[in-house]
């Protein structure tokens, strides 16, 4: 074998025993989020309370600030980028964003693709009341006068709990629209209605229905929101899970959802009998 040929073999050995230790080593995302000291969120800037623009024409909300926590606790500028809700998975695969804070259901079909926090927002139904009305959690609609809008799955939900009263004091009224319901509500029509907790806070917020305040989760089917990532970022998940943790130790997750979802006392993060 010629010097030449022998020098040839021996570098594509070295190249080959390298190339294993050159992969392990690559830049992570979570690297390349500290080395560039941004973070790039895929925020839904259309969904109030948990993405939206303020006054000031600015991204603000649940999702936003999150995005906020997380750039900080990594010691980086947290770039939100607006990501439309059926843009969120491909703008995630496709690298124009580092993390998905979207409000995003956990489900088998996108585990598929991205890879999920354990859930960092719990999307519940909750209770519509007025200030006056004395009501105080869900259990106190027993014996009032309720309603919904007529055809919805909420409606559905609330009289399948209203069988369970067995109470022949109280009445229901169907609406034609969640406005209607809202206007009833406000005039002492009814004393309460449940809908979703995003829909609630937003209604609250706008000051449009001034004596109408939130007052309680009601027992209905959670859903159950994570932060993903793309499937080959191992170490930006596990500390995705470790930030998302911390956020609920500390207190911090109760803070952002009563200062976007309303007064109401913040849901769990869990389904009862499974720990995700």
């Amino acid at each position: 074998m010629s010097i030449a040929r022998f020098t040839s073999a021996s570098l594509l050995i070295a190249m080959a025993l390298a190339a294993p230790f050159t992969s392990a080593y690559a830049e992570s995302t979570l690297d390349k989020v500290i080395s560039s000291k941004t973070l790039r969120c895929g925020v839904q800037l259309d969904y109030p309370p948990a993405g939206f623009r303020n006054q000031n024409n600015e991204a603000d909300g649940y999702d936003v600030q999150y995005c906020k926590d997380m750039a900080k606790a990594l010691g980086v500028k947290a770039e939100i980028v607006e990501t439309p809700s059926s843009e969120r998975i491909p703008a995630l695969v496709s690298n124009r964003i580092d993390v998905l804070i979207a409000s995003a259901s956990i489900s088998p079909q996108r585990a598929m693709t991205v890879n999920f926090s354990q859930p960092y927002v719990n999307y519940t139904n909750v209770v519509l009341t007025r200030k006056d009305a004395k009501i105080d959690s869900f259990q106190d609609l027993k014996g009032r006068n309720i309603g919904g809008v007529t055809g919805t799955t909420t409606e559905q939900e609330l009289q399948a709990l209203r069988k369970g009263w067995n109470d022949t004091t109280g009445s229901y009224t169907g609406f034609g629209s969640e406005a209607e319901s809202y206007l009833a509500l406000s005039q002492g029509k009814i004393d309460g209605v449940i809908l979703g907790n995003a829909s609630a806070a937003a209604l609250v917020q706008s000051g449009q229905f001034p004596t109408l305040v939130v007052k309680g989760v009601a027992p209905t089917p959670p859903d159950l929101c994570g932060i993903a990532v793309r499937k080959t970022d191992p170490e930006l998940l596990s500390w995705v899970r470790t930030f998302v943790w911390t956020q609920v130790k500390d207190g911090r997750y109760k803070e952002l959802y009563s200062q976007y979802f309303g007064n109401g006392e913040a849901p769990s993060l869990a389904v009862s009998g499974v720990d995700y």
